[in-house]
């Protein structure tokens, strides 16, 4: 991958493929062995996939712990999507510099954060971007020179996932015992090609059941979206209770279930 360090750390919002130039190994290779910075760990959004609907922007929380002779100066994360060879996004911080911090047993060592904003409207807009992202790390000696650089391109990664909903209804309401019970939904997710929610086709959602005065909902059957996302399925009604649709999600997409819908059986 071809990247820029110095201008993944000056970044403000996503960045555009022109400005990645310069082989990141370079500046690594430059840095003097002794002072070059050792990266230890990269944290994106405490470990939790990113999950963007089709409006509203997400501000993701990043850290970068590091390590060198002389202390660290700066660090910072950037987020990019594709292949090593040829990155189709990048998703820069919203500050230039990190907030650094000494480890306090240890002043070679500093952990430095800040946040990165995704935004649906701009720094997305194709649904291909969805699914695993790469999180790059990269650290400045505080030797006063700036060729004592490293960064890691892979020190970490994150799902980006497109927001889902979940709807369900069970009629009818109320309903005499032994009768059928029909439990209608829907499942739908963010698609950023048009900022629009679409149905998710062919996925399996479990219908499940919280019999009144129950802490949890047991799984009665699973049920396949139909080509627009929606669902339908019948049961007999047998006692008071809930019923839900639930979705255990994938790579893309957020698990998601429906708030339940209770039913008056008489």
């Amino acid at each position: 991958m071809r990247v820029s360090v110095t201008a993944a750390a000056a970044v403000t919002g996503a960045l555009t493929l022109s400005a990645l130039a310069v082989p990141a190994s370079q500046a690594a290779q430059t840095a003097r062995p002794a002072e070059r910075p050792v990266i230890k760990k990269v944290v994106v959004n405490g470990g939790k996939p990113i999950v963007v609907g089709t409006k509203s922007r997400q501000k993701v929380a990043v850290s970068i712990t590091a390590s060198s002779p002389s202390g660290i100066a700066d660090a910072y994360v950037f987020l990019w999507h594709g292949h090593i060879d040829e990155v189709d996004a990048v998703l820069g911080q919203d500050q230039p510099h990190g907030t650094c911090t000494v480890a306090p047993a240890d002043p070679t060592t500093s952990t430095c954060t800040a946040t990165i904003t995704v935004d649906p409207r701009s720094g997305l807009g194709r649904n291909t971007l969805a699914g695993t992202w790469q999180a790059a790390g990269g650290a400045v000696a505080a030797t006063g020179d700036r060729n004592d650089e490293s960064v890691n391109e892979t020190a970490a990664s994150v799902r980006l996932q497109r927001f889902s909903k979940l709807t369900v209804n069970a009629a009818p309401e109320p309903v005499k015992k032994g009768k059928t019970i029909t439990v209608t939904g829907k499942l739908t997710r963010a698609n950023w090609d048009t900022a629009t929610y679409k149905g998710y086709a062919a996925q399996p959602v479990k219908l499940q059941f919280k019999k009144k005065g129950a802490k949890s909902y047991t799984t009665v059957k699973t049920v396949k979206t139909s080509s627009t996302g929606t669902l339908k399925t019948t049961v007999k009604a047998s006692v008071d209770g809930h019923w839900r649709y639930s979705f255990a999600g994938t790579s893309t997409t957020p698990a998601v279930s429906a708030t339940g819908d209770y039913v008056d059986v008489r």
